[in-house]
């Protein structure tokens, strides 16, 4: 099965449809939402209601920090930028969006995949993946051989050796790469919304369960608009102009 993981939407509507579009072009059979439906962008009922219609029909999904935090209080690590919008996407979500936020589990696992949005070796602390240490915990922490983690908006490949040897490369994108049934594998796919590796094009990757390939992908879209959109909405212009530059 093919399966198109999406990580870190941020109610980035334009980036959203991009990729779900490109997923659809390649045939993708099921879909993972690794959490962060919510946040920076100007567009979160509609990306909630999105998601959801897919949770309905098979999709998986889990809860990221941004998303928790619309109905608990930020998180310590959160910056002054992203609490203030968090603050209006409350005031935009109706009941049956904030709950379906609410509700959402921290982890998923279908046969030898775990889905989570930050680490799995403690999900609740929002622990960023930056490196070999963190990604090492997080391969240790499950049974699962392949991990699909956002939270990192940077795209990120780690694996693990029989005699627990980690290594990691930076993906470039559009190639298919084979994860090896003998490693552990740590995956993590970019950001939807909210590029931050320079590039402004959004990222999501497909993975194929039968063959075991994984691709990266960068979809560009109208980031002009969703940043205009953020503007219009009164949230920092910083969070909008920084789309234009995928920082």
């Amino acid at each position: 099965m093919l399966i198109a993981i999406l990580t870190d939407i941020h109610a980035n509507r334009e980036a959203f449809t991009a990729c779900l579009a490109h997923a659809e072009e390649r045939r993708a059979q099921r879909y993972a939402f690794l959490g962060d439906f919510v946040g920076y962008g100007a567009d979160p009922g509609w990306v909630v209601d999105t998601v959801m219609e897919y949770v309905a029909d098979g999709a998986i999904a889990v809860q990221g920090n941004h998303d928790a935090a619309i109905s608990q209080a930020a998180g310590k690590n959160m910056n002054p930028q992203a609490r203030a919008v968090v603050e209006w996407t409350r005031s935009q979500l109706n009941e049956q969006q904030r709950n379906f936020l609410e509700q959402l589990p921290m982890t998923q696992e279908t046969g030898h995949c775990l889905f989570v949005h930050a680490t799995a070796a403690d999900p609740h602390s929002w622990e960023y993946i930056t490196g070999t240490v963190e990604a090492l915990k997080s391969m240790y922490a499950t049974q699962c051989r392949i991990t699909f983690c956002g939270h990192v908006h940077q795209p990120a490949l780690y694996n693990m050796s029989p005699t627990g040897k980690v290594s990691s490369f930076v993906p470039t994108g559009d190639s298919s790469i084979p994860l090896g049934t003998q490693r552990h594998w740590l995956v993590l796919p970019g950001s939807v919304g909210q590029p931050r590796d320079g590039n402004p094009a959004a990222c999501y990757a497909l993975y194929d369960d039968v063959t075991h390939e994984l691709i990266y992908f960068r979809v560009p879209y109208d980031y002009d608009t969703a940043a205009e959109k953020i503007r219009s909405a009164g949230l920092p212009q910083s969070v909008g102009n920084r789309l234009q530059h995928g920082l």
